[in-house]
Formats: C-alpha cells, sequence, structure tokens
C-alpha cells in the first residue's frame, strides 16, 4: 500500500515511478479522491462541532426555562446529527475508494532497478558453477531411466488432474531430504528461526501480503473462505500484522517449509510435462522484518542463503535482477536465482528473493518503535525462496544423471538419505 502523503508531496515522482512499471499516471486520480475525503471529513468535523454547541446550548435554554429556544434547538441538535452521520457515511465512502484504488497499485521500483518490458531484459549479476559436459544427450527429468518408477503422473492425474504428482520410493525420500536438508541449513548456518504455520488463512492475511484484491484467481479459496497459501511468506510476513516490536528486536530472520498452492492462472501450456510447474507443491521459504535501513544489506543476505543451499548441491546457477516489466507486485526489488536444468539446456527459476520495503507493512499495520523514541514506524519485510523443493529435486536428478540411466545424488544430501548416494537405473536407493 502506497502512502498518500507521500504522493501528495511529490505526485510527479510517484508517477515518474509506475511509468518505469509500464503503468499510465495515476497521482492525479489519487489527489483528487483525497482532496474529496478530506473536505467530506473537515465538513463532518465541522458539522459535529455544530452539533456539540448546539447539544450545550440545549441543557442552557432548559435550565432557564426558555421552552421555545429549548425546541428550536433540540430540532437543530437533531437535525445536525443526521447531517453528521450523513457526511461520515460520504467520507466513509471516500476513504473507502482511495484505499481501494491504491491497494491495486503495485510497489515502487528502486532506483537500483533495470528498466525492461519484461523478462528477457532482466540483468545477469552473478554465476556460480560450471555446467558438467556430459558424453551423451541430457534427458529431462521425467525421462530418466532412475526417476521413472518414483514418479507417477499418470496416478496424480487419476486423483487430482493435471499440475499434480504422485513421487514413490527413492525419488519421494530424495524430495523429503531436500526439504530437510534446507531448513536445517538455514537454521543452522544461517541463523533463521524455523516456524510451522497454518495453509489456510484469512482474506486479511493474503491482502497484507498483496495477493488480495487483484490476484485473487491465482489462489484457491475454500467454500467457508479460507485462503490455501501460495507460499509461506503470507503466514511468516503476517506475524507482524497490528504489531509494534522494539527496534532492538529487529532484525527477525524466519524460514519454513511448507505445502504451497497456485491455481497458475494464465499458464496455459506452459511447462505441461513433468512437475515444473504444479497446483501443489512444497516450498522452504524465508522471511525476515527488519529496520527500514536495513531491508538492502538484508535482501543481499537472503540471496546468498539460498545461493549457499544450491552451492552445497554443486547445482550450476545464475542469479539476475528482474527489470521493472518481470517484478512481482509487491516487489521493490528481486533477484531470481536460476538453477541449470541440462535436460532443458537452460538455466530456471528455483528462487526469487525480494525486498518489499514498507509496502506490505502499511497494509497490514506492521510497526516498530525507533530506538531514539518517537512515533512508530513502518517495518520492511522480504521475502525468498529458500529453495522450491520441487523444482530442487528436478535440478538434483537432471545433474546427477549418468549415462546408464542412474543418478548419482549430491554429497552434501548423504547424511539425509541415510548414507545413501545414487539411485540406480532400477530406481532403487542405494
Amino acid at each position: 500500500m502506497h502512502d498518500i502523503r507521500a504522493i501528495r508531496e511529490n505526485p510527479e515522482a510517484f508517477d515518474a515511478a509506475l511509468a518505469r512499471r509500464g503503468l499510465a499516471p495515476m497521482a492525479a486520480t489519487l489527489l483528487a479522491l483525497d482532496e474529496g475525503r478530506r473536505a467530506r471529513i473537515l465538513a463532518a468535523e465541522t458539522a459535529q462541532a455544530d452539533q456539540n454547541r448546539a447539544s450545550k446550548e440545549v441543557g442552557a435554554a432548559k435550565a432557564r426555562g426558555d421552552d421555545a429556544e429549548f425546541e428550536r434547538l433540540r430540532a437543530l441538535v437533531a437535525e445536525k446529527k443526521a447531517e453528521v452521520a450523513a457526511m461520515n457515511a460520504e467520507a466513509g465512502e471516500e476513504v473507502a475508494r482511495l484505499n481501494a484504488l491504491l491497494a491495486e497499485i503495485p510497489n515502487l521500483p528502486l532506483d537500483s532497478v533495470p528498466f525492461g518490458k519484461d523478462e528477457t531484459e532482466n540483468v545477469e549479476i552473478r554465476r556460480w558453477g560450471t555446467p558438467r559436459a556430459l558424453a551423451f544427450r541430457p534427458l529431462e527429468h521425467f525421462d530418466i531411466p532412475a526417476v521413472k518408477p518414483g514418479l507417477d503422473l499418470a496416478m496424480a492425474a487419476k486423483l487430482s488432474g493435471s499440475r499434480f504428482m504422485v513421487l514413490k520410493g527413492a525419488v519421494a525420500r530424495v524430495h523429503r531430504a531436500l526439504a530437510q536438508f534446507m531448513v536445517d541449513t538455514h537454521t543452522t548456518e544461517h541463523g533463521l528461526t524455523e516456524t510451522w504455520t497454518p495453509v489456510l488463512v484469512k482474506d486479511e492475511a493474503m491482502f497484507g501480503t498483496g495477493n488480495l484484491p487483484k490476484f485473487a484467481e491465482d489462489s484457491y479459496q475454500t467454500t467457508n473462505g479460507w485462503w490455501l497459501i501460495p507460499t509461506s511468506e503470507v503466514t511468516m510476513t503476517n506475524f507482524a500484522a497490528g504489531e509494534i516490536y522494539d527496534a532492538a528486536d529487529l532484525p527477525l530472520r524466519m524460514t519454513a517449509h511448507t505445502h504451497c498452492f497456485r491455481s497458475e492462472a494464465g499458464s496455459a501450456g506452459k511447462d505441461t510435462t513433468g512437475i515444473l510447474r504444479q497446483h501443489q507443491f512444497e516450498k522452504v521459504e524465508m522471511v525476515t522484518l527488519c529496520h527500514p535501513d536495513q531491508a538492502l544489506a538484508e535482501h543481499e543476505r537472503m540471496t546468498s542463503c539460498a545461493q549457499a543451499i544450491l552451492e552445497k548441491l554443486g547445482l550450476p546457477y545464475r542469479t539476475v535482477v528482474l527489470c521493472t516489466g518481470d517484478m512481482g507486485f509487491g516487489s521493490q526489488k528481486t533477484h531470481d536465482i536460476e538453477v541449470w536444468l541440462p535436460g532443458q539446456n537452460t538455466y530456471r527459476e528455483i528462487s526469487s528473493c525480494s525486498t518489499c520495503g514498507q509496502f506490505q507493512a502499511r497494509r497490514m499495520n506492521a510497526r516498530f518503535r525507533p530506538e531514539a523514541g518517537g512515533k512508530p514506524e513502518f517495518i520492511a519485510t522480504l521475502n525468498g525462496s529458500g529453495l522450491a523443493v520441487g523444482r530442487c529435486l528436478i535440478a538434483v536428478l537432471e545433474n546427477g544423471q549418468q549415462a546408464d540411466g542412474s543418478v548419482i545424488l549430491p554429497e552434501a544430501l548423504h547424511p539425509w538419505l541415510g548414507g545413501k548416494t545414487r539411485i540406480t537405473p532400477e530406481g532403487a536407493l542405494v
């Protein structure tokens, strides 16, 4: 959510930032609504003051026995009361209109974010590892002989339809081990606090992170009104909703392993084979709540935490800064980490790490008390994948595939697999 006072103070800068996102100017429309809102609030306050004065005079008229004046003033009070109620209702409608419009305007990109229209104009800032030279044609994950016994997409389709998966045996074990490895690494080496959160949330939680109202079609809602979370960013960030932290307690760094649910609206025809794009998947998420002055440093730190998982697994990756045309709704700046998939002969996204500034905090009224004292201020929020478990599984399987159809598993994962090191061409974990 945007601060209308900031827009009022510098409407040109607000429109210029929207233009970098490819959006039309909005300041004039917002300020016209704001002016109408303030005028109605002032009128209601003036009418309330008139009502209060008349109420005092009613008592005085009665005390001195002036029945005519008493009746006149009593009628005036009733008139003013109705007038105040009507004006407050009008002011409330103006506030609702302004807030509804503000709620659908995306966050403003930082000046350091490259300008561009779509993902083709993202800017690479880092690359790690060298894709393994293979003496055979690499297969996509679903065609690797070692994987086939453990990936039952036909059963998933029977149970649930397209974009679901059933994992069995060795593949299911590796998938579980990856999640445990990620959480343990983040908690023991990166200083994140492990949490466990619901996957069903209220409207307010989805609104706070920017998933509502504009992106309702991207998520699933139950018949009794709960929403299935698209990621535990929603739950962990909303820990701060309505709270006021002491500055000394910040930053708060958290991680959670949860199921996630996305309708994948608008993705028809994309990644329909295999398990790259699913309606239900697992992710290890990272969330940071911090002082706004710490946000950029925390963004780099969070990105490093996600990159470290890939480096420990020996998976080549590249990191890009998303351009203004490819950024998410709530982001000020986003780093996408893309892992090498030899079966596709390309890098594919496995993590997005974003700093949202005070945008989400203003939506959920999440604040902190400055150490120097004074009025509470909005915190900064950050979120990132650390990592998407299913996509990491794909990367491990494809990068570890061998000419005989087996898969060699990363050494870093062996302790979470009971010392097992590979999947045989027949699908056994040994």
